[in-house]
């Protein structure tokens, strides 16, 4: 393995040869973080005050399972197929829950997240191209979840704030939540948990009062088959996959977990800080997934197969408004802003963690050391810029288009996200006995493979419908170089898998890792 220069000297601490990041002490200018404060570990055995200790990480990562590109997604998917598709939605949760255990681990083992193994294992060339893959994805992400709060806050106002004075105020008051922190790590968490609890509300209340037949939507959800389905119920099952698993997400949570007080010199507080972690993402997951299913089911009910009347009501509805008011159309104007109400919350919260998402991926690709304010308004500014624009000069009824546009680009970046996860979690030089084993080696590798071949296919239908040779031709020409690069990084996936005939000259090595004890202050 190779270390970057800034880290030959530091000492290590970890079952893992690649040396932490320098310590704020060491900078010459004070840099603040968001772990600054770590929350303490009971230590009795297995109790639910220990749990709850470690709850948060996972309950923030989950947010992304709820943005509103992931709304849409669902009103879609309901609109398009009733109930016969939330089998796709329950594998995807599930295929994401492995993939974010992945996450938890790297962070829990090496104390680094992703973004910042990525800058010690990949060459200079290549770690720029993939911090801009995912700066990509995280604008994509970003200006689906700061509109969603401007459609709500439209809604709400009763289209007397614009979509542009909605995108400002989302911008103004995301920065004021982020700083939340400063008053406590876990009064943040409990901040987003409070969102989570009013999406839980809201779009439960909407379920609640539409009354879907319960035996079809458990057949739906256990059930893997769709019956009558045809090319557009394909791609919604396809969108469902894209909208729930987000790159910038896994970069995300294996941040996260660094905020807990683990001593990873000790191999058993490793293993149960991961054991811990993982029960939290199940259900934090289980609750993301249940409030995804009210939105399916309330959207199943209102729009598939109905008669000609309701279609004409429906047209009339659409004629002047979004999906949101047609639900105030059939069920009274309650729900359409209890419905406004959980937009808001799954949009504010989403913002807030793309943001951390980008702070986290730009200081560990760059190794930035600036001002805390210095970094949050880079990384808004880059991320809102093109959704201010897009805010000004569209309006709410012409951004199905653009939505579907940011689904693809968060598709075509989910390997450089998952990817890397699989070739680092794989490594024994950098997880030691926390290494995967064959079986998740080879689960992994068959997960993300059937992942972005859906999402490439979900790419190349998109591609199909601009009908303009030129753009053919750019498409072909960017292919080239996006599976060049893809190639790169699934190569090094190979050698950290085992396939040892491909080693040559591979930066990745699966050698075992030196194991260095740090000594205490007490004994130096």
């Amino acid at each position: 393995l190779e270390d970057s220069p800034h880290d030959q000297d530091i000492q290590s601490n970890q079952y893992n040869s690649i040396s932490p990041p320098a310590s704020p002490a060491e900078l010459d200018e004070p840099f603040s973080t968001y772990f600054e404060e770590k929350v303490a570990i009971p230590e009795n055995v297995f109790s639910f005050k220990k749990l709850w200790a470690f709850t948060g990480p996972g309950f923030l990562m989950s947010i992304a399972y709820l943005d509103p590109g992931n709304i849409e997604s669902d009103l879609q998917s309901g609109a398009e197929a009733g109930f016969k598709l939330l089998w796709v939605l329950l594998g995807a949760t599930v295929i994401g829950l492995l993939l974010q255990r992945l996450a938890a681990r790297l962070g829990v083992v090496t104390g680094m997240h992703l973004a910042e193994v990525c800058n010690r294992q990949y060459s200079t060339v290549p770690r720029i191209l993939l911090w801009i893959m995912v700066e990509l994805a995280i604008i994509g992400s970003d200006m689906q979840e700061v509109i969603g709060c401007a459609i709500a806050l439209n809604l709400l106002s009763v289209g007397r704030i614009p979509l542009w004075a909605g995108v400002l105020i989302t911008i103004t008051d995301t920065f004021v939540f982020l700083f939340l922190d400063k008053y406590g790590l876990r009064k943040l968490e409990a901040f987003f948990g409070f969102l989570i609890t009013v999406m839980a509300l809201s779009f439960g209340y909407e379920y609640v009062l539409v009354k879907p037949n319960q035996g079809e939507v458990l057949k739906g959800m256990f059930v893997p088959y769709c019956d009558g389905c045809g090319p557009t119920q394909l791609e919604q099952a396809v969108g469902i996959v894209g909208a729930v698993i987000m790159p910038h997400n896994i970069y995300l949570h294996s941040a996260l977990v660094k905020s807990r007080d683990i001593d990873r010199r000790n191999k058993k507080e490793v293993k149960e800080a991961n054991k811990y972690f993982f029960i939290e993402s199940t259900i934090a997951l289980f609750v993301s997934f249940l409030i995804n299913v009210f939105v399916v089911a309330v959207f199943a009910q209102a729009f598939y197969n109905k008669t000609n009347w309701d279609v004409v009501r429906i047209l009339a509805c659409f004629s002047n408004h979004t999906e949101g008011v047609v639900l105030g159309c059939f069920f009274g104007p309650a729900a359409l802003y209890i419905w406004a109400i959980g937009i808001l919350a799954a949009g504010q919260s989403s913002t807030m963690t793309g943001t951390y998402s980008g702070q986290f991926v730009m200081e560990g690709f760059l190794n930035l050391r600036w001002s805390r304010f210095a970094r949050v308004l880079l990384t808004r500014s880059i991320a809102i810029t093109p959704t201010l624009l897009v805010a000004i000069f569209q309006d709410v009824q012409h951004l199905t288009g653009m939505n579907d546009f940011l689904n693809v680009l968060q598709s075509m970046q989910l390997p450089f996200a998952l990817i890397p996860i699989l070739t680092f979690t794989s490594l024994t030089s950098i997880m030691n006995d926390f290494a995967n084993g064959l079986f998740w080696k080879i689960g992994g590798g068959i997960v993300i493979l059937l992942v972005c071949s859906i999402n490439m296919y979900f790419v190349v239908v998109y591609v199909a419908t601009l009908h303009s040779v030129w753009l053919y031709v750019l498409v072909a020409l960017l292919s080239v170089a996006y599976l060049c690069f893809v190639g790169y990084l699934a190569w090094h996936c190979l050698v950290a898998l085992g396939v040892t005939c491909l080693d040559f000259g591979s930066r990745v090595s699966n050698r075992p890792a030196v194991f260095i004890e740090e000594q205490s202050e007490s004994n130096s």
